[in-house]
């Protein structure tokens, strides 16, 4: 029996790396290509969830495609990626001192059609940041297209105080629930 394969629903290199940590590489790769406006009213969870869902279902090929969506959420509100200086400075300053949560959705699609799903929550608490630190994060450029303004595997991490759950989910890609889902459609991961 030839082993499964393994299409990745992403073009983010921290998904790839990350799968790596578990012995995978994808066969290929093919971003998926939806509208990701949240919809009017939707809470953080149901968001994630259905943008990893969307996701799976958007590409094509002969496999197992694997998507995923991370979402950090204020509340019931729905951090933007940070496209923009000015948007990072709003999400650091609103995170500053303060818990929020990282939802991150996976989906597998499998290769008979069948959903299989899981949600990563994991709350982060940033330290109180000064005006210098925004500052210097924000001249690092770390926070170009990253979920709520910063990526925690970079110097960020030395500005959070403590997380409770899933590291490799605010990364971007929860790898205990990725293996569950992998292992259970047959992916031979020790």
């Amino acid at each position: 029996m030839s082993a499964p394969i393994l299409i990745l629903g992403s073009a983010s290199p921290r998904r790839r790396e990350l799968l790596a940590r578990l012995g995978v590489v994808p066969d290929a790769v093919s971003p998926a290509e939806i509208d990701e406006t949240p919809l009017r009213s939707e809470l953080p969870r149901d968001y994630a969830k259905r943008m990893a869902r969307e996701k799976a279902m958007a590409v094509s090929g002969n496999g197992h495609i694997l998507a995923g969506d991370t979402v950090v959420a204020a509340g019931r509100r729905i951090l933007p990626k940070a496209e923009d200086e000015a948007t990072a400075r709003q999400c650091l300053e609103l995170l500053s001192g303060r818990r929020h949560r990282v939802l991150s959705a996976i989906a597998l699609k499998s290769s008979d059609g069948a959903l299989h799903e899981k949600l990563s929550e994991t709350i982060v608490r940033f330290k109180r940041l000064s005006e210098a630190e925004i500052a210097a994060y924000l001249a690092s450029g770390e926070w170009e297209g990253k979920a709520g303004g910063y990526a925690i595997q970079g110097i960020a991490e030395g500005l959070i105080a403590w997380i409770q759950g899933s590291h490799s989910g605010v990364v971007g890609l929860p790898l205990f629930e990725t293996r569950a889902l992998l292992k259970t459609a047959g992916f031979n991961i020790g």
